[in-house]
């Protein structure tokens, strides 16, 4: 199990089939304020979703295709935040995360991504990474341009959320312009 540092009370755990309640508990009690912009919530209503879940990114991540982390806060899991869509040809991947309503505001995210991020650049040698999110979700937003990232560009209904087509923000970062 790969674990990142983050800082002194926040740790990235690869998540494993023993922290499918954890993740279910984490999910259901943020499931009003993440099922805005995230349409895989209203799927991930048992625990027995969450370890499906686990279990799917766990044989990705053996296939080199994408990897899953609990963020570990305080010592209890408060989030997901993973690498997937790699592009082994082009090295790069994309980033996506999501944190229980009661942890927002805090850095969380923004600090664990750029544990992240470093790892991907350094031990992984990838030359970019991407973060999407729907144009609307200024939270989300946030944390690309507090790490640096440049916009560049907008997918216009590139996305399906309950039902609806929406557009989705493109911000990415280069190895070379990483700041380690």
């Amino acid at each position: 199990m790969l674990e990142l540092p983050v800082n002194d009370t926040t740790l990235l755990r690869q998540l494993q089939p023993e922290h499918a309640p954890d993740l279910f508990f984490a999910v259901n009690t943020s499931r009003k304020q993440l099922r805005k912009y995230l349409p895989w919530v209203d799927y991930n209503t048992t625990e027995e979703h969450s370890l499906r879940f686990i279990e799917l990114m766990l044989r990705k991540a053996n296939e080199q295709d994408a990897i899953a982390f609990g963020i570990w806060h305080g010592g209890r899991l408060c989030g997901v935040l993973d690498l997937h869509d790699w592009d082994h040809p082009l090295q790069k991947a994309e980033i996506g995360y999501w944190l229980m309503e009661s942890f927002q505001g805090k850095g969380i995210v923004t600090n664990s991504c750029r544990s992240l991020i470093s790892y991907a650049f350094a031990a992984l040698r990838l030359n970019k990474v991407e973060i999407r999110f729907v144009l609307q979700n200024e939270k989300s937003a946030q944390i690309p341009i507090k790490l640096g990232f440049s916009k560049e560009g907008i997918l216009r209904q590139s996305a399906k959320l309950h039902g609806h087509y929406v557009d989705m923000v493109v911000m990415g970062m280069l190895r070379r312009d990483w700041k380690y």
